[in-house]
């Protein structure tokens, strides 16, 4: 199955008073993850919006596992664990590069929506792009 990595180094503003990462940020970091994941396809979000297709987030998932700290690096892996109907979902591990701890887990479910956020199927509206998904999940 085909991966991305994307390494963040936590700000000073990403933390609270304890100096631990504010849960919110693994959001943002997944966000980095999965454009990252798709310009590694050859694919972004503008590229992709100007075609007529959007990805607008159905669904969010994250478990923590450790906090992780200011200054800490961080690597995102990304990968796309499902391609389904007008959905697509991607799952994320954020893991301290230090030690390769596992700090936190989750995944998103996106719908293929057009400019107007009307579902749209995929495979019969943007094939090559449906093709490009499909080689993700067999490697």
């Amino acid at each position: 199955m085909f991966a991305t990595e994307s390494r963040i180094c936590v700000r000073y503003k990403e933390t609270d008073q304890m100096g631990v990462v504010h849960h919110s940020n693994y959001y943002i970091w997944f966000e980095v993850g999965r454009s990252d994941f798709l310009k590694e396809l050859g694919l972004n979000y503008r590229e992709l919006e100007q075609r007529g297709l959007m990805l607008p987030v159905l669904e969010t998932h994250c478990t923590y596992k450790q906090s992780a700290r200011y200054d800490d690096q961080v690597i995102i892996r990304t990968k796309l664990t499902e391609l389904k109907g007008v959905r697509l979902t991607m799952a994320y591990e954020a893991i301290r590069e230090r030690d390769k701890a596992l700090l936190a887990y989750g995944s998103t479910v996106h719908a293929f929506t057009d400019n107007n956020l009307k579902p749209i199927n995929l495979k019969k509206a943007f094939p090559d792009i449906y093709d490009v998904f499909i080689k993700c999940l067999e490697k």
